[in-house]
């Protein structure tokens, strides 16, 4: 679903990431993890064109992406969930769906509302609740259930378990396993590991923008000198 080889990215003068490989198929969940400042938000906007000046290829269900403009890409059916929401406030919570909703991609889940408010119970209370009069934690189920209103084939998830109550963390991984279930792909970058490993079936470590681990998230779990050095903090 996803193949990025050899990805440099840059802010102004200063390389961010050196050379990150990874790949994620359909149905996969693969994290991607590191201490705060590893590069895992840089990687995901490299991904989706919104970095300057990047250097590599990702290939998107087979095409490069990586001289598309971000808009581009995301009509081919990638999806993007940023760090820090970006709903729009004075919207309600329909109405922030509305204007995400894309049309139906072959072979991809098709979502409506409806199976949105059965994903996440909370927002099918609040239909018509203003997007700046919820919590932290309903804007961040938000930004995902209008992310899903484009039926992406594979969905990037920029630290979702981030600053929110255990019940909102919980639903988040209730959400991944159901994409997953549905065939959709997952690029999940997140510091929480116990989350992380719930959810992923792979896992890649980012340390100063390089990869210093790829492989299973059990595999992960069981070597501490790894754990130790490059996640502990």
């Amino acid at each position: 679903m996803l193949e990025v080889a050899a990805l440099d990215a840059w802010y102004g003068q200063a390389q961010i990431l050196y050379g990150v490989s990874l790949a994620v198929g359909a149905g996969e969940c693969v994290a991607l993890v590191g201490r705060n400042g590893a590069g895992k938000s840089t990687t995901m906007k490299a991904i989706m064109g919104l970095i300057a000046k990047r250097r590599g290829r990702v290939a998107f269900r087979g095409r490069d992406i990586s001289a598309l403009p971000p808009y581009r890409i995301g009509r081919l059916g990638l999806g993007w969930v940023p760090e820090d929401r970006r709903i729009f406030t004075d919207l309600t919570v329909r109405e922030n769906l509305a204007v995400a909703k894309q049309p139906k991609r072959e072979g991809a889940p098709e979502w409506t509302p409806e199976r949105l408010y059965a994903l996440f119970p909370n927002l099918g209370l609040m239909p018509d609740r203003p997007g700046g009069r919820m919590s932290g934690g309903e804007q961040q189920m938000l930004t995902v259930a209008r992310t899903l209103m484009g039926n992406p084939y594979l969905v990037l998830l920029d630290e979702p378990s981030e600053g929110v109550a255990p019940i909102i963390v919980e639903e988040m991984a209730r959400m991944i396993v159901a994409l997953k279930q549905a065939g959709v792909a997952v690029l999940l970058s997140e510091q929480n590991l116990h989350f992380a490993r719930l959810v992923s079936d792979r896992a890649v470590v980012l340390e100063k923008g390089e990869v210093r681990f790829e492989g299973t998230m059990d595999a992960l779990m069981s070597d501490e000198t790894l754990l130790r050095t490059h996640l502990s903090v």
